[in-house]
This record gives structure tokens, C-alpha cells and sequence, in this order.
């Protein structure tokens, strides 16, 4: 059985696009769960089921201003996914970089 860790937790929260599309909405600022929730097709029952996700995962954080919710972007947790993927950003560069090689020696050969 697979357990849950913060990290397993970040990455399920970003696996999502709408979840994906809120976190780019809260790094251009702080909003209300009503604002966040206004250019998606999606109830506003979805949308708070995507913040709470959003909110397990580290990746965000709510405070209440009278009746309101204000959601902002806590983007530390997004330094794991980093992590892992510039493991494979070095992989892929020296790929490239022994492709780009290759070539250069095939474009010089007789």
C-alpha cells in the first residue's frame, strides 16, 4: 500500500490542471475563493474541493477577513517538484548535448 508524504501529496496537487490553474492564479496575488472560483466551469462546491487539496499540500494558505476567505500562494512545497525535475533536466541536457555532438561529427565527416 502506497502511503501519503508531503511530497506525494505536492505532486498530486499540481497532477491536476484546474488545481494547476488556481496556483498560477494566486501567484499574480492574494484572492477569495469566489474570485478564484470565477472563470472555471466548475461548481463552487469543486472549486473549495480543489483549495482543500491545494491547502493539505502545503501550497496554499487561507485567512479570513470578516466573512470572506482569502487564499494566497505558499510556493515552498513547489521546491520538491524542482528538485525532482532538474534530475532529469540534467539527464535530458547531456542527451542533448551528446546528440548535438553526433551531429556536429556527422556534418564534418568526408
Amino acid at each position: 500500500m502506497h502511503r501519503r508524504t508531503a511530497d506525494s501529496d505536492v505532486f498530486l496537487a499540481i497532477a491536476d490542471p484546474t488545481r494547476r490553474a488556481i496556483l498560477h492564479r494566486l501567484a499574480r496575488g492574494e484572492q477569495t475563493a469566489g474570485d478564484l472560483a470565477a472563470p472555471f466551469a466548475a461548481s463552487q462546491s469543486a472549486i473549495s474541493q480543489h483549495l482543500s487539496i491545494l491547502r493539505e499540500a502545503g501550497l496554499v494558505r487561507v485567512r479570513s477577513e470578516g466573512r470572506r476567505r482569502v487564499y494566497l500562494l505558499r510556493p515552498a512545497p513547489l521546491k520538491r517538484v524542482q528538485r525532482w525535475i532538474s534530475h532529469y533536466e540534467r539527464f535530458w541536457n547531456e542527451k542533448l548535448d551528446a546528440l548535438g555532438d553526433y551531429l556536429d561529427e556527422e556534418g564534418n565527416a568526408p
